[in-house]
């Protein structure tokens, strides 16, 4: 007989996985399928809601149906999502009345730009922690209301629903006798206030949105309802944004610890404890996580648009390489990128900037610069980001960090973790396990299920691996520094234009 093990669902943005972990927090079995990027005009990113369903129902199913024992040991089925993604559906049929408006669109951008005229860019800061930015889910919902036939009267007639993917997922799989979200991902839709734990009425009425169409907000860490589409009901134990449940999975218990996802984007989180830390310096306040009867952990979070997605754009759009794991080969063929920095402001650049209208550039091009430098400039571009948004989280925080712990697809490669830990000058801990943000769904579900007692019981699996120490003299890393900032002038002057 198999000990139980956890089940966990992680919809990100560009594939569905699901993933079997056991009491230890080891890999059992995985499958992982990628769907469908719309772009429908320059600056809008879409999916279709129900291919990323029909997606994860097809791993779960992989997962589930690989081996006889497995159903028989799953306890429970944790959730781990994209945020702030856009999905509103019939709550009769339970069909999407339009697709799914990504993270990345900024199509409300003059809405973001109506309110801040309006004088609410404060109030949205002070309720939400969240700057007034098209990246959140508020405008987005406003954005289909107005703009999809017949979508106001049905939702004034209380016949629509909206969820962020977490709550889609949840739908689906109790068959619509679900309909909630975490304080995770509430806390990423802009119309959340994250003191009061509760939607915010003025805000739903600034915006338009009717509060029926909203999810029930619950811990991050409960049983939600059972999944009965297998032979055996399944509970739902866990809901949980992806960012932070990597934060989770990388044992960030205390305030202070601090931790980096390198995937699309790059998503730097901070615990900073039972209390949120409001600030102007473009970063997020936002609740971590919550576990049933226990105060919330708050996170002070840094996004940065595009990390991994600069690599796939040298690998697809300028043909540099034909997999993304040879990036890493050429950019250490040469000792430096030689004055060339890439900005890769493709959708804008985000904390602690947040101006949606800078552009990507690669500058300081000389005869001799060639795809190597180019490809070297594109990792220090992730990692430079990246030390953007820990410099000025520290800042807000009031304390160094010991050290950054790091997940994600990017953070396999060596060159890139060297050069994070040597531009940020702390070391640098790769986890080692890949799917962080599925473990800590599924560490979360098993804490909800009994599996493991406390936090204490996780921190004691300690799945860490590789540890990056800084090298790079003070010269060479002052001049690397003094050459980005150059750059992301250039950038943000550009968009003045």
């Amino acid at each position: 007989m198999m000990t139980p093990t956890i089940l966990s669902l992680d919809q990100g943005t560009t594939s569905s996985r699901a993933i079997l972990f056991d009491s230890k927090g080891e890999v059992l079995c995985t499958a992982q399928k990628e769907f469908k990027q719309i772009y429908p005009q320059p600056g809008w990113v879409e999916h279709d809601a129900e291919e990323i369903w029909q997606s994860q129902w097809e791993v779960t199913k992989i997962v589930v149906e690989s081996d006889p024992q497995y159903l028989r040991s799953i306890a429970g089925i944790g959730i781990t999502n994209q945020r702030e993604t856009t999905i509103v559906w019939d709550r009769n049929s339970g069909k999407p009345i339009y697709n799914a408006i990504v993270w990345q669109c900024r199509r409300t951008s003059a809405l973001c730009d109506s309110l801040r005229q309006q004088g609410k860019e404060e109030e949205i800061l002070n309720k939400t922690g969240l700057v007034l930015d098209p990246y959140f889910s508020a405008t987005k919902i406003a954005w289909i209301l107005e703009n999809v036939p017949g979508a106001r009267a049905k939702a004034d007639a209380g016949e629509l629903a909206f969820g962020t993917v977490d709550s889609w997922l949840l739908w689906n799989l109790t068959e619509g006798r679900c309909h909630y979200t975490d304080v995770s991902n509430a806390s990423r839709t802009m119309l959340f206030n994250i003191h009061r734990l509760a939607w915010d009425q003025e805000l739903l009425e600034r915006l338009k949105i009717p509060e029926s169409i909203l999810p029930t907000v619950r811990y991050s860490s409960e049983i939600y309802g059972q999944c009965q589409l297998f032979s055996k009901p399944i509970p739902i134990a866990s809901m949980i944004g992806d960012q932070q449940a990597a934060t989770f999975a990388q044992a960030c218990f205390k305030p202070g610890q601090v931790k980096n996802t390198y995937g699309t984007g790059c998503f730097l989180v901070a615990n900073t404890g039972d209390k949120p830390k409001i600030n102007r310096q473009g970063l997020l306040a936002s609740v971590g996580w919550q576990r049933v009867d226990r105060p919330p952990t708050y996170i002070l979070e840094g996004s940065v648009f595009i990390a991994g997605a600069v690599v796939q754009w040298l690998r697809d759009e300028l043909n540099f390489f034909q997999s993304a794991e040879e990036i890493e080969n050429l950019a250490t063929s040469v000792s430096s990128s030689d004055g060339v920095t890439l900005i890769p402001a493709f959708a804008g650049l985000g904390a602690p900037y947040w101006n949606s209208g800078a552009r990507g550039m690669i500058t300081g091009l000389t005869r001799g610069s060639n795809r190597a430098h180019i490809a070297r400039a594109a990792l220090e571009a992730i990692a430079l980001q990246s030390n953007d948004v820990l410099m000025a989280m520290q800042q807000v925080c009031e304390q160094p960090f010991s050290r950054l712990c790091v997940d994600g697809g990017a953070s396999q490669n060596d060159l890139l973790m060297q050069i994070q830990s040597d531009v940020a000058q702390i070391p640098v801990q790769r986890s080692a396990i890949h799917e962080a943000t599925a473990l800590g769904a599924a560490f979360l579900a098993g804490l909800a299920l009994g599996l493991w007692k406390n936090e204490d019981e996780i921190l004691a699996i300690g799945r860490m691996g590789q540890e990056f120490s800084p090298s790079m003299g003070a010269p060479q890393r002052n001049s690397l520094l003094n050459q980005w900032q150059k750059a992301v002038k250039t950038s943000l002057y550009w968009a003045e234009k």
